[in-house]
This record gives C-alpha cells, sequence and structure tokens, in this order.
C-alpha cells in the first residue's frame, strides 16, 4: 500500500471523530469540514515521510483545531477592519471586542485556551447534529452520508438516484439552514428525539448498503465502510434498547454481512446468492442477528427494518439455495410494501415473485417498476429483468437486458459479472 493510500484509509477511520470533535466545540460543521480537510492535507505531506503518529486521531484534531483558530483569527480581524471602516474609527482607536474575539483573545496560538477537543467517539453526537428538525428527512440523510460518514457526494447522489450536481446543492442548503437555524452538538430537546434516531437509522442504513455493495469503483464491498455502519447501529441499538427498529436495523445489518466473505471469489468477482458457499457465512453473526429478531419480533407491529431482517433470516437459515422459503419472503415483502412502499421494495418483491410463482409472475410485477423513469435509469431494475427473461427462456432478450444493465452500472464487479452472463447467453445462441 503506498503512503497516501495508508493516509487515506486512516482517514476513513478517523474523519469522523475528528469532525465531530471539531464541531462539538466550535458549532460550525461547514468550518469544522474545512479544518479538517486541511488537517487530512497536513497528513498527506507529512505521514508519508515521517510515518504514521502514535495516535492519528489526536494528531488530526490538533492540527486541525490550529487551522480552524486560524481561520477564526482571519476571520474576526477581517471583520474587525471592516466594522471600523463601517464607523469611521480611526485604525489606533480601541473598539469593544465582538463574543468572538473575546473567545479568541482566550485562547492561545493553538487554541489551547479553548474548550477541549477531545478524542473520543462523539460521532453519533454528529449524526444527531445532522439530523436536526429544521432539515427535510432526505436533507438529514443527505448531509450525515457526506459529514460523518464520509461518503463523496456522488456516492450520496447514487443512494438517493439523482444527480450529483443537486445533491450539491441539496447538502449545501442544508449546512446553510442548520447555520441559519443556530444548531449546536448536544442540543437536542427530548421531543425531538424520536425523530432524529429516525434519521439516524436511515442514515446507517444507506451507509451499510454503500460498504456492502459500492455503488462505484473497483471494489464490490467497502469493509471499512460497512464495518462502522454496523459498529454505529450496534451503538444505538444499546443507547436506545427500547426502540424495536434499531434493533432490527442491527439485525438486518448482522445478517446481511454475515454473506460477505461468501460474496466474491478469489479474484474478488461478485458471486450472486444462489451461488454462494453458505459455509463461508459467518454464522456468529446469523445466530446473533436472529436472536435480536426473536427478541423484538413478538413485542408489537413490525417495522421496515425488522421486516427486512425476517428476509435476511430466511435466506440465512435455508441450509442451501433451493431450499429457500419464497414463498415466505413474498409474504414478508408484500407486508413490507404496504408498509413502507418504495421502488426497491417492488424490484425485490419481483425476484422473490419469480422464484415463488415462475419468471412470468415476476416480469408482471417488475412492470411496475419499469414505468418509473428513475427505475429505468438504475442497472439493477435490468439486471432483474434479465434474469428473469433467462429463466423464461427468452435469451435473445435477457442479453439485450444484460448489456443494458452493464452500461449503467458505475460498479466494476457488477459490470463484469453482467457482461460475463451476457456473453454466456451470446454464446449460446
Amino acid at each position: 500500500m503506498s503512503g497516501h493510500a495508508a493516509v487515506e484509509e486512516v482517514w476513513r477511520a478517523e474523519a469522523p471523530h475528528v469532525l465531530a470533535a471539531l464541531v462539538r466545540r466550535s458549532g460550525d460543521l461547514e468550518g469544522s469540514e474545512d479544518a479538517a480537510q486541511e488537517a487530512l492535507l497536513a497528513a498527506l505531506t507529512q505521514w508519508p515521510a515521517e510515518g504514521l503518529p502514535r495516535d492519528p486521531r489526536a494528531w488530526l484534531v490538533r492540527v486541525a483545531s490550529r487551522r480552524q483558530v486560524d481561520a477564526w483569527r482571519s476571520s474576526s480581524a477581517r471583520a474587525a477592519r471592516e466594522r471600523r471602516e463601517a464607523d469611521g474609527i480611526p485604525s489606533d482607536r480601541r473598539v469593544a471586542p465582538s463574543p468572538e474575539e473575546e473567545v479568541l483573545a482566550r485562547a492561545g496560538a493553538d487554541g489551547t485556551g479553548l474548550p477541549a477537543l477531545a478524542g473520543g467517539d462523539d460521532t453519533l453526537g454528529l449524526m444527531l447534529l445532522c439530523a436536526h428538525p429544521s432539515l427535510p428527512a432526505p436533507s438529514q440523510v443527505a448531509l450525515t452520508l457526506r459529514a460523518v460518514a464520509g461518503l463523496t457526494t456522488g456516492q450520496v447522489a447514487s443512494g438517493f438516484l439523482v444527480p450529483e450536481a443537486t445533491m450539491a446543492q441539496r447538502i449545501s442548503r442544508a449546512k446553510a439552514r442548520l447555520r441559519a437555524e443556530g444548531a449546536r452538538f448536544g442540543d437536542v430537546a427530548e421531543a425531538d428525539l424520536p425523530g432524529r434516531v429516525a434519521a439516524v437509522l436511515r442514515v446507517l442504513y444507506l451507509v451499510f448498503n454503500e460498504g456492502y455493495a459500492t455503488s462505484g469503483g473497483p471494489q464490490l464491498v467497502d469493509v471499512a465502510l460497512s464495518t462502522e455502519a454496523v459498529r454505529l447501529a450496534r451503538h444505538v441499538a444499546d443507547q436506545v434498547p427500547d426502540h424495536l427498529e434499531a434493533q432490527g436495523l442491527l439485525a438486518l445489518m448482522l445478517l446481511t454481512d454475515a454473506r460477505r466473505a461468501a460474496r466474491t471469489d478469489a479474484d474478488g468477482e461478485l458471486v450472486p446468492l444462489a451461488d454462494q458457499d453458505r459455509s463461508r457465512w459467518d454464522r456468529d453473526q446469523v445466530a446473533e442477528g436472529v436472536k435480536i429478531l426473536e427478541r423484538v419480533l413478538p413485542q408489537g407491529r413490525p417495522g421496515p427494518y425488522q421486516l427486512q431482517a425476517a428476509i435476511a433470516a430466511v435466506h440465512a437459515e435455508a441450509p442451501a439455495a433451493a431450499e429457500t422459503d419464497w414463498l415466505q419472503i413474498c409474504a414478508l415483502y408484500r407486508m413490507l410494501r404496504r408498509l413502507d412502499p418504495s421502488p426497491a421494495v417492488t424490484l425485490n418483491l419481483a425476484v422473490a415473485v419469480g422464484m415463488a410463482h415462475g419468471p412470468q409472475a415476476g416480469l408482471r410485477v417488475l412492470d411496475e417498476v419499469l414505468a418509473l423513469p428513475a427505475m429505468v435509469r438504475h442497472h439493477r431494475t435490468h439486471a432483474v429483468r434479465a434474469h428473469l427473461l433467462e429463466t423464461s427462456g427468452r435469451e435473445g432478450e435477457a442479453l439485450e437486458a444484460y448489456r443494458t444493465a452493464a452500461g449503467l452500472t458505475r460498479s466494476l464487479p457488477e459490470q463484469r459479472y453482467l457482461h460475463r452472463r451476457a456473453a454466456a447467453l451470446d454464446g449460446w445462441r
């Protein structure tokens, strides 16, 4: 691994904690992001030559803190000059300091006089800040994915099925709204907590999905991202043990992540669920996920995460792909669609119906998805259609659908898999 690659790997793990520490003290999300990025640039310059520091997080927090204090000093000096000029005050006459200047006056050269910066785990506090009730739910999720999880704007846009420019504007507006509202780290009213927790769960769900099946690039799985999502989901579940959907989300992640080792072969190529070596599934994670479900499902009407976890459990408990209870999975997806309808749920239902009742039945369900312009542009829609067409014996149409899907995905492993499926049909013809 190159020096820059090693720094970037550390940065992926530490960035949320560094940013959270800065925001906790300053309340300035945008300024904290700028300071954290400057710390990353300093690390990229120094660490390859000097080696990783003993405590990378503390190093990054210290450097970012100094950059932030420098930015405050510069901004304060500029504001003071502008006040003098606006009021016609001579440059040598003393004026009353602004509140920001009083804070800076107490700071040492490196900001040591300011409130202490912790190197601990403030990530959840930052997530709750990003889930501020003044923001619409999609903006809460998008901002948290960008600021806390470290996803690029393009990755966030992919998860929302919108253009990158649209997502950049949405994130920028969300930051401006937080500034206007005076939102502060740790300032969460009790009445707002349920809504914020729901937003945090949605964020963790999307982060995990991006890690489990990356939207683009050379790797199928981003282990660091999915592992961080599981860690945070476990933390949330521990903090709110009576929140059944928090427990359901943790179960869903554990049951899904248990399949990770079997999802790629020795060359890193995608292995579909039906062909996976189930002896490579992590049975400890499966057992933990099932145990959580057995505890929470009897406690009330299951929510979307609990239902998805139940579907994952049906897959996990089937000894072989041929023994999967597809009728039960169909029933669970229909419950999920009634409770939380979305194109993605209908797409998955089409697969389940195709397996339980035959490919023609699955294709009829898929017609609902094909009527939606956004889903026509999504590669998985065409991949599912190709599979159902191939299963029904319509090889020519399946070939074209596989090619269309391959042309739409930005994930190289998925692209190669889809091209292989198309080539096999082309050769057969």
